[in-house]
């Protein structure tokens, strides 16, 4: 069934962006990133988004510890950065650190210069199945997205540039 589901779920186009949180330890502040397509808007009164993250996920342990984090919603020119984080902790580590990006003003995680984000504080979480979904009150967002999006479909990155109609 896992294998049906993943191959009817690669016909369905989703949004991609980057999820940052962080975790502060003796030697300071260790942000994370990684990439996502599961990000939801969930509410608009109050302001509620959710993300579903594995279960044994490490960033999902410091999102929980913290209670804080950021998506940045990816355009085009970011597929390079979006493969890159989209592997184990281990291997975006050294990706994490070269980030352009800043911590956000409201909760400390970072969002990337050059995209839209969002800045989210646990609302609520909920194990399902093998994944987390984390709620988040939106704290501050803004919107910097010009140009085609970033979307995943049957497997890679493509460009939505379709003219509005």
């Amino acid at each position: 069934m896992e294998a049906d589901l993943r191959a009817v779920m690669r016909h369905f186009a989703t949004g991609v962006a980057v999820a940052t949180t962080y975790s502060d330890r003796a030697d300071g502040r260790h942000h994370d990133a990684v990439t996502v397509n599961s990000l939801t808007s969930v509410s608009l009164d109050p302001p509620l988004v959710s993300l579903c993250l594995r279960l044994d996920s490490a960033f999902l342990a410091d999102l929980l510890a913290t209670k804080k984090w950021a998506v940045s919603i990816l355009p085009d020119a970011a597929r390079d950065l979006a493969r890159r984080l989209a592997v184990d902790r281990a291997r975006r580590a050294g990706t994490v650190g070269t980030l352009p990006a800043t911590a956000g003003a409201r909760t400390g995680a970072l969002v990337l210069d050059s995209a839209s984000w969002i800045e989210c504080v646990l609302w609520d979480s909920f194990d399902l199945g093998d994944h987390t979904l984390v709620v988040g009150e939106v704290v501050a967002v803004d919107d910097r997205a010009h140009g085609p999006a970033l979307v995943f479909l049957h497997g890679r990155y493509h460009t939505l540039d379709d003219p509005a109609q």
